[in-house]
């Protein structure tokens, strides 16, 4: 294991035990802060089509998002398949099932085929830095996915999720802003 994947290794850890001391109530709270600022920025409002994802445990809470907004934009989830991500449109919660991995809510049907019409993606994230590095879970499932999608992204998390340096690898897609609790990075357009 290099430097790197140890540093990143480590942090996964230090993050996880932060996050274990939020109460259901701050979550929700931070969720309501960070998802009002992300209605606040021009992209958003731009935006028709949003690829979003919906909230394992320890995530950032999105499904009130999701429901708010379904009706007047399109959303689309992942789906977990294997060692990549499927793309599917959410059409309510009366159709989602239990995906394979990590027993996520998934949207039941067709894949989504048009991904080049994403116009804005909200990331999670293990941890996120001031200059808009974005650490996952070490599946490089979104730096996958990102690395073929042209929209604006932003990654989102709990305050506790901002720290000073993410380490990043090559492979790393930056995110164009980054929104944790009350906390709003600045943008960066061009982002690889």
């Amino acid at each position: 294991m290099n430097t790197t994947d140890e540093k990143k290794k480590e942090l996964r850890k230090t993050i996880r035990q932060l996050k274990q001391i939020l109460t259901p109530e701050a979550s929700e709270t931070e969720s309501k802060t960070v998802f009002n600022l992300v209605e606040s920025l021009d992209e958003f409002k731009a935006a028709k089509c949003i690829m979003v994802y919906w909230a394992m445990k320890d995530e950032l809470p999105t499904r009130k998002f999701i429901e708010k907004w379904f009706h007047k934009k399109q959303i689309i989830l992942p789906s977990v398949d294997g060692n990549k991500l499927r793309l599917k449109e959410f059409k309510g919660t009366d159709t989602l099932h239990q995906g394979d991995l990590y027993a996520i809510p998934e949207p039941i049907g067709p894949d989504f085929e048009t991904p080049e019409t994403i116009d804005l993606i909200i990331v999670p994230g293990v941890a996120f830095d001031p200059n808009n590095n974005r650490m996952g879970r070490g599946k490089a499932y979104y730096d996958e996915l990102l690395s073929h999608l042209k929209c604006f992204r932003i990654g989102v998390g709990f305050r506790c999720q901002l720290i000073d340096e993410v380490p990043t690898d090559v492979h790393d897609i930056k995110m164009n802003i980054v929104v944790a609790g009350e906390v709003k990075t600045g943008v960066i357009y061009d982002a690889p």
